[in-house]
């Protein structure tokens, strides 16, 4: 499945990021990645924990405003 990987954890609790990913996202030695504990997840972002603050308030916000444009009744959308 396109946009997936594996990563597997080390006795030390250390992971890396695919190639790909790194590539990808630029990510170059030493670079930062941000993460997100979601409960059920982990968001990781390229850029560290200031990058991932923003693209989880964007995402937020995004969704925020998709939901409200979805309500068919007026008076229930401004509020």
């Amino acid at each position: 499945m396109p946009g997936t990987s594996i990563a597997k954890v080390s006795h030390r609790g250390q992971t890396n990021l695919p190639s790909e990913l790194r590539h990808r996202w630029g990510i170059e030695l030493g670079g930062e990645v941000g993460i997100i504990d979601l409960g059920d997840a982990a968001l990781v972002i390229p850029g560290g924990i200031q990058s991932a603050r923003r693209e989880l308030r964007r995402v937020l916000r995004d969704r925020y405003e998709a939901g409200l444009a979805s309500i068919d009744d007026s008076d229930l959308a401004d509020q």
